[in-house]
């Protein structure tokens, strides 16, 4: 049981009680057969929401109302709100296997997988029921539920209306989309922390697109899991976030535990979480976390959602996602407000914010309700020429150690497009690169080992150069591009040890 004494019912705000009501109405006007879908950003409070609407629909209606979730934190946060406002439910979660004494309750929370298999063997498990709620229901899990609640009202609830499978649309199964307040009107009135953005230019090359339409994890570990960006993961932390409670978000486990290494070494209190972790172990985790004020907790796919500690201060994305659903679950993370918290820091180490935006930018989320197909390619096929026109940003403890004055002077594309103006071959201005490459490092190396040096930290801007131009003359197969920066590094390096002691 739940002790109700624990915990206070929270009071709607103004604009909560307002949505209630609109939504409380359109199931009124429409009848049963009308399935409702509404957006509200992380952080918004669609849990209050929800739980008032099930409360004013069971007095309304006089029907059951069924919650369903695909995590039992979301399940016990429910039912404790739901208590508090005086709406007797239950959690049925895999050691319920039969409801006697359903006059007993109004309001069911049920995990999804559990309540599935009890319907297989008895379709009318829960009787009487008028209102179905579904939390986090762009996940399309739940679909199997349908079925048996034909003559119910479906509301969904999600911050982003997106399906978490682009083959099956959420319109196949919801009628209208309500969308709530923006992310801008929340910081606005003072309901969410604005999040200060700091973006690092990451080299993405090697990540693969897998089955489900985001970057896969074996691809992600080779990216993220090697030195060089455990360094930049540790510069960005250590320039905007020192001393910040800060949440690592990561694609794979080994990275993850590569990163608590890292920063273990470097005295910085610092857990790693993952799926794999015992219940025990993960709320003690969670509670040192909660209890530590400059503490680092770096995870994997599992504080995405269910998971609320308003004292979060810096979020850092130490991983790629083409997923506009998981690139809102993670920033929301940190955007809960509290009394000396109007703000927080994001860091971005997987150029999430050149591929969607920024997370306080409007999006039409009636257009990716209704035109999804349409609404994800046009946002995911910009980030090629987004990529090619950006100028390249040397992290600060590179520009400190090259000439930027003379790096700054080139430009491959306009260097590119006056040799074909003229006449001559575009290749030269691949030429003309590896010159201006060649001066700012000779101009600060001190022999030919400094110059090495100084020529592999600006490896991720001579990609970014030779990507320009391969995009310039419309042939970048991959063989290419490797065969072009091979040639391009050995002939930097032939240039170097010609004009340095080995010294």
């Amino acid at each position: 049981m739940i002790d109700e004494a624990l915990f206070e019912p929270k009071t709607l705000y103004p604009f909560q009680k307002r949505t209630v009501e609109q939504i409380i109405k359109e199931l009124d006007e429409n009848g049963n057969d009308f399935n409702l879908l509404f957006q509200l950003p992380t952080g918004g409070g669609k849990t209050v929401i929800f739980s008032e609407i099930a409360k004013t629909y069971i007095e309304r209606w006089k029907k059951k109302v069924l919650i369903l979730t695909h995590r039992i934190e979301l399940s016990v946060q429910t039912s404790k709100q739901l208590s508090a406002i005086g709406v007797s439910n239950k959690i049925i979660n895999s050691e319920v296997k039969t409801l006697d004494n359903q006059d007993d309750y109004n309001c069911y929370i049920a995990m999804v997988e559990t309540l599935n298999n009890r319907l297989q063997e008895d379709e009318n498990f829960i009787k009487n029921v008028g209102l179905v709620i579904v939390d986090e229901a762009h996940y399309n899990s739940f679909r199997k539920i349908f079925q048996y609640y034909q003559n119910a009202n479906i509301l969904g609830v999600t911050a982003t209306p997106l399906s978490s499978n682009k083959a099956l649309p959420l319109n196949d199964h919801y009628d209208e989309l309500k969308v709530g307040e923006s992310i801008a009107s929340l910081i606005e009135s003072g309901y969410l922390a604005n999040a200060e953005t700091y973006t690092y230019d990451v080299n993405l090359h090697g990540l693969k697109i897998g089955s489900n339409g985001d970057f896969t994890v074996s691809s992600s570990e080779q990216v993220y899991g090697n030195y060089f960006m455990q360094e930049k993961l540790l510069f960005a932390y250590e320039e905007v976030a020192v001393g910040t409670k800060t949440l690592i978000f990561n694609s794979g486990i080994e990275t993850s535990v590569r990163v608590q290494e890292t920063f273990d070494k470097r005295g910085y209190k610092i857990r790693h979480l993952d799926s794999t972790f015992s219940d025990k172990d993960r709320k003690d985790i969670l509670k040192w976390f909660k209890e530590t004020p400059d503490a680092i907790l770096t995870s994997v796919g599992i504080l995405t959602t269910g998971f609320d500690e308003p004292t979060v201060e810096t979020i850092i994305l130490n991983r790629a996602t083409r997923s506009l659903t998981l690139y809102h679950q993670m920033i929301g993370r940190g955007s809960r407000r509290l009394p000396k918290k109007d703000m927080f820091r994001l860091i971005d180490l997987g150029n999430n914010v050149r591929r969607f935006g920024l997370w306080q930018d409007y999006i039409n989320w009636k257009d990716a309700f209704h035109f999804p197909d349409r609404f994800l390619e046009s946002r995911l096929s910009e980030q090629e020429d987004l990529t090619f026109e950006a100028a390249y940003k040397l992290p600060k403890h590179i520009q400190e150690k090259v000439n930027m004055d003379v790096l700054n002077s080139f430009n491959m594309k306009e260097v590119y497009e006056e040799y074909i103006d003229q006449g001559i071959k575009g290749k030269k201005a691949v030429d003309d690169s590896l010159e201006n490459h060649f001066q700012a490092i000779l101009s600060e190396a001190d022999d030919f080992f400094d110059g090495l040096e100084l020529q592999d930290a600006l490896q991720e801007h001579i990609e970014h150069r030779l990507k320009q131009y391969t995009k310039c003359i419309a042939k970048s197969t991959k063989n290419y591009f490797k065969y072009l920066m091979e040639t391009y590094n050995r002939q930097l390096r032939q240039k170097l040890r010609a004009n340095l002691d080995d010294e």
